[in-house]
């Protein structure tokens, strides 16, 4: 068959390689010059089981009705009036009572993506800088590592080995941490890092050279005219999903959410090489080889628009030099990106149903690194 993909982020190349590995002539439209340049360039790079809990709880809508007003807080809502998003909240509260069954089928989808890129990226002997010594969830305080033992019971149910450390044992995973304040941490050796631009970028290559991928410069508007020629498109395009779904008369419930990241080059021999995560602060780090440390996190519902705010920026930057203090921070690159997010946090894979030659991959939120391999098999095994 021909088919046309719209996106190449990671979601597109990885639906890409497991159609053209299926034999079908696939043909990839992306408006920007080059692969992976809006969300799946400088996100926090890890592909996370052990981050699979969705956001859908009581206590994040409490925790987020506190932090309305500051400024540099982990998670920010612009007060200007907007009914999309009015609209996605009133659908995320109503998905509170799915929480436990997403978070359980979220973590088995994360976990065999996990080894899908490991077999895409040996099989096509895919350099990005790969990093595997797990990831270590740390706290600050008794209350949240109280959910943290909860939420691991789910993670248990899904498949995943994750032990609870004490700040010892925390000291001896990563030594460079140096932060009193911790008091334990939940651990797991089967999530790993790397590049995502990286690794796009490569299989880009491998796409063309290899399995006579096309890939064309074009801002795909609508669905009934790049229906023209060809026998099935997919919609792969992240937050700009929602608007090509319209030309058809779909409706995907997918939200922006920003999220920033700063890439701290050459930070040194005191910061850290096996991954964290701050779930109290809802910041990330990553190990980019041995002169890139990444750090990201943070969401801000704004709408759509990618400005950087220093004051969003400020809070990472103050993160990696209380939490490793011999942290070299002088050159710093901050970044923002838009997460397409749906209201349950459940990726959209699904035919449309307006069109049967229609199709969709997207909505992966701030899971789209962990997740995009599982469904661009699952996607291409529904087509």
């Amino acid at each position: 068959m021909n088919i046309k993909i719209i996106g190449s982020g990671i979601t597109g190349i990885t639906t890409a390689y497991y159609l053209a590995k299926n034999n079908h002539k696939v043909t990839i439209l992306e408006e920007r010059r080059y692969p992976a340049m809006a969300t799946s360039y400088a996100n926090g790079c890890q592909i996370s089981a052990s981050n699979a809990e969705t956001w859908n709880s009581w206590k994040n809508i409490i925790q987020a009705s506190k932090w309305i007003f500051e400024r540099d807080a982990p998670l920010l809502i612009s007060l200007k009036p907007d009914l999309n998003k009015y609209a996605w909240f009133i659908k995320f509260i109503n998905s509170i009572s799915e929480h436990k069954e997403n978070t359980l089928e979220t973590c088995k989808m994360a976990l065999n993506s996990g080894k899908l890129y490991k077999e895409i990226s040996d099989e096509e002997n895919i350099k990005f800088d790969m990093v595997q010594k797990g990831i270590l969830h740390i706290y600050q305080n008794e209350r949240e590592l109280k959910f943290a033992r909860e939420t691991n019971k789910i993670y248990k149910l899904a498949g995943l080995e994750r032990w609870e450390v004490n700040k010892n044992e925390i000291m001896d995973i990563e030594p460079s941490l140096s932060n009193n304040n911790i008091i334990g941490g939940f651990y797991n050796t089967t999530d790993f890092t790397g590049d995502i631009h990286k690794f796009c970028i490569e299989l880009s290559a491998i796409l063309k050279n290899k399995y006579n991928v096309t890939f064309i410069q074009k801002h795909a508007k609508n669905l009934n005219d790049e229906l023209n020629n060809t026998d099935i498109v997919i919609v792969c395009a992240g937050i700009g999903s929602k608007k090509i779904a319209n030309s058809i008369g779909d409706n995907i419930p997918i939200y922006p959410v920003k999220g920033y990241s700063i890439t701290i080059n050459n930070p040194g021999e005191n910061s850290p090489w096996v991954s964290l995560l701050d779930d109290e602060k809802k910041i990330v780090t990553a190990r980019l080889g041995n002169e890139r440390l990444r750090i990201a996190g943070t969401a801000e519902f704004s709408g759509y628009n990618t400005d950087i705010k220093w004051d969003r920026v400020r809070p990472l930057i103050k993160w990696a030099e209380s939490n490793f203090p011999n942290i070299n921070t002088e050159d710093v690159k901050p970044w923002a990106g838009l997460r397409p997010m749906t209201p349950n946090m459940m990726p959209i894979i699904k035919q449309s149903k307006k069109n049967n030659n229609v199709f969709y991959n997207t909505g992966h939120g701030h899971l789209g690194w962990t997740l995009s391999a599982f469904t661009a098999k699952k996607i291409s095994t529904l087509i």
